[in-house]
């Protein structure tokens, strides 16, 4: 692994840890809780999927059976379907991620409102009683300056500009001196040609 790409998530994760402090009284997110992990696409890149099974091969052997069983299961799962595929991260075992030191960007910003584009997205766990969900419209999909003031939270809450286009953009790469490689659903990574 690319001692390059390290230097950046060191570089993301002190920008998130951050991002999140700052946001604490609206985040839920605690061990135990996998709601991010159960239902998703999970983009990832090629350096992002080399730095994964790092951790991987770190782990012991019945735990790699396990994700080998998981990830048979979600591509079996997949030839089922033909439309947009959401599936159970196959690293998540017992609700805790299983390789959660290597895990991938879109992982690390989960929980944090995107204000990349607009209107700003806000997580999907907000809608279902966790991250931000005090101030949340769910009809609108928005955070209301009424919901705010009704929450008597002391902070605004904040958005971020934290996609994953972005995060993985060719500037990063250029900053910090590694390429991402190609980009795909985690899954597909998996599947044999």
């Amino acid at each position: 692994m690319t001692e390059d790409y390290k230097k950046y998530l060191k570089y993301l994760n002190e920008k998130l840890s951050k991002f999140f402090e700052s946001q604490k009284e609206y985040i839920k997110c605690s061990k135990g809780c996998s709601k991010c992990c159960e239902k998703g696409e999970y983009p990832y890149s090629e350096t992002e999927l080399k730095y994964l099974l790092s951790g991987f091969l770190e782990l012991d052997k019945k735990t790699q059976d396990i994700i080998e069983q998981n990830i048979l299961e979600v591509i079996e799962q997949k030839k089922n379907t033909d439309e947009k595929f959401l599936y159970k991260c196959p690293f998540l075992i017992n609700n805790a991620c299983s390789v959660y030191e290597y895990r991938g960007i879109i992982c690390r910003t989960f929980g944090l409102i995107d204000s990349t584009n607009e209107p700003a997205k806000l997580p999907f766990c907000a809608y279902e009683g966790l991250n931000y969900s005090n101030v949340a419209d769910s009809e609108q999909n928005i955070i209301t300056e009424k919901k705010y003031k009704q929450s008597g939270s002391l902070n605004k809450p904040l958005g971020f500009n934290i996609s994953y286009d972005l995060l993985t953009s060719e500037k990063v790469e250029n900053v910090f001196n590694f390429k991402f490689g190609d980009k795909k659903s985690l899954i597909d990574w998996f599947k044999k040609s």
